[in-house]
């Protein structure tokens, strides 16, 4: 995705709002197994998913437990760190080369500021990042693994083919011999 189309996805605006907002958005480019955001460090910024994959995960009783999965078009962002400056307690991980799209939240701020179009899209943009973490931990409570994995499969196969299964087993909250039961059994269904 483009920083256009990313901009317009979260929130449409007039195009010399738009375009002053494009040219406060960087480009940078990260191999495979670079760390976007580390746990215990502060990181202000804001990072969009221009091409590739990547992963958040916390460290716990020695394991990597992976909570979030971002695409083209995701956000990256360490809400403890953007909005309280403190350091962040997840890692953010790019399982894929990847395209950013890098957006300072000082120039942000000021871009609030002096852009009442642009201050509205910072709020749906938060609005946003607020509803899609409720729709992903709130079924954890009322929904079996096998029906969080068939969900997975409806709304991003492509997951499956680029993402590492101990990753995916631990952002479903079970373990990999669990995720293979559950993919076995919905081969052995649709076979």
């Amino acid at each position: 995705m483009n920083k256009y189309d990313i901009i317009h996805t979260i929130y449409p605006m007039p195009k010399a709002s738009v375009d002053k907002l494009v040219e406060n958005i960087a480009e940078v480019a990260y191999p495979k197994g670079s760390l976007i955001l580390e746990a215990g460090k502060t990181e202000r910024n804001i990072f969009f998913v221009g091409k590739g994959i990547v992963r958040a995960y916390v460290e716990a009783k020695g394991k990597e437990i992976t909570f979030w999965i971002g695409a083209e078009g995701a956000t990256v962002v360490s809400l403890k760190s953007y909005i309280g400056n403190a350091p962040g307690y997840e890692t953010v991980e790019c399982m894929e080369d990847v395209i950013l799209y890098v957006l300072k939240q000082s120039v942000l701020a000021r871009l609030f500021q002096e852009d009442i179009h642009i201050a509205n899209w910072g709020r749906k943009f938060a609005e946003t990042e607020f509803l899609q973490t409720e729709e992903k931990f709130i079924p954890l409570l009322f929904t079996s693994a096998a029906e969080r994995y068939e969900v997975l499969l409806k709304n991003n196969p492509e997951l499956l083919q680029r993402i590492p299964l101990e990753c995916l087993a631990t952002y479903l909250g079970i373990t990999p011999v669990s995720l293979s039961r559950i993919r076995a059994g919905i081969g052995k269904r649709q076979g």
